[in-house]
């Protein structure tokens, strides 16, 4: 390789004693397909729009075609993304009945700017005419284009540190001229307890102490619709707002919210009892507790006694609270019921 001066100056290139190339000549690229794929997933199923017709959510991403990078060529970020893109909806329209649409976008890529996005909001062949159509056209629309920009934003403002190496001289090229800083909020049953000032996870092998507690709610909906929205994947994202994994079988296991919670349904009687195994993520390794929901059906509306044992002391106050304002309130805001 010829040295710093010599050869043909376009080809050289100065490097550092590690190996490092300077003045940010080479080209530097890092993919960010899969960072990408994932954050596009947790912006669209935040999507959820209401108005005089219902509501409506987008509980799944069915397809999600395409790739992102970021290159550095002398300094100078340079950032590819091309995708294309389909999600589902699910609307609940005012008198209660529920339909089902898609939403598609072809042309997301760096070549287009955001209002030349072609999204189109559609119902499902086999679904009759709603007015909820319109409201996925109109609002629908419009917030599936914010949260697409809102990834724009981000892939431009906080993923690409780090791409622009020091200069010969020792010193950084300038920044851009603004970053716009995007907070991102995640849902979160109870806070992330620690067992000392140590990142470590809570110890295993222990006895811990443990509490139980009981819950009563009320739903205005049948009890076979009740028992679907706790055991059916799309449902649980809707309510939920985010991914989740729900195999809704005996011995199915299931996570939500990040992560956050998981567990296993143990026993499944359809329309009636549905008991599980239940975990927080920063509770002690393979601690569980044992959730057991009872429904009543009432004709129009569904009484549901919720049982919970074994929540680690101490734990119980931020379980039961967490039950009610993530399940049973979400599940009330989400439906109407």
């Amino acid at each position: 390789m010829a040295k710093w001066g010599e050869g043909d100056p376009r080809w050289i290139v100065e490097q550092r004693a590690d190996g490092t190339n300077v003045n940010n000549w080479h080209w530097t690229e890092r993919d960010v397909s899969g960072w990408s794929s994932e954050r596009l997933r947790q912006l669209l199923l935040a999507v959820r729009v209401e108005g005089a017709e219902g509501v409506c959510q987008l509980t799944d991403v069915s397809k999600l075609d395409g790739e992102a990078s970021i290159n550095n060529r002398k300094g100078k970020l340079i950032f590819f993304y091309e995708w294309q893109l389909r999600a589902n909806w699910l609307g609940t329209s005012s008198s209660g009945v529920k339909y089902r649409g898609t939403v598609d976008v072809a042309n997301l890529s760096d070549e287009n700017d955001l209002d030349d996005l072609d999204i189109s909001a559609s119902l499902c062949k086999d679904q009759p005419p709603t007015p909820l159509l319109d409201l996925m056209k109109k609002k629908g629309v419009q917030e599936v284009q914010r949260a697409l920009g809102e990834y724009i934003c981000q892939i431009k403002s906080e993923f690409s540190q780090g791409m622009i190496l020091p200069t010969a001289d020792g010193s950084k090229p300038l920044p851009p001229q603004k970053k716009t800083q995007i907070q991102t909020s995640k849902t979160q049953i109870s806070p992330t307890p620690r067992c000392s000032s140590s990142p470590a996870p809570c110890p295993t092998g222990v006895r811990i102490s443990t509490r139980s507690f009981n819950l009563e709610e009320t739903f205005q909906t049948s009890a076979d619709e009740l028992y679907k929205t706790f055991i059916n994947q799309e449902f649980v994202q809707v309510f939920t707002r985010s991914a989740a994994t729900v195999d809704g079988r005996r011995g199915g296991r299931f996570q939500l919210l990040d992560g956050s919670i998981s567990g296993e349904f143990t026993q499944l009687v359809p329309d009636q009892r549905i008991e599980m195994r239940w975990r927080f993520r920063t509770w002690p390794s393979e601690h569980y507790a044992t959730i057991i929901l009872e429904l009543e059906d009432r004709g129009d509306e569904t009484d549901l006694r919720m049982e919970c044992r074994g929540v680690p002391a101490g734990e119980e106050d931020t379980t039961r609270e967490g039950w009610t304002r993530f399940y049973f309130q979400a599940i009330k805001q989400t439906f109407g019921y």
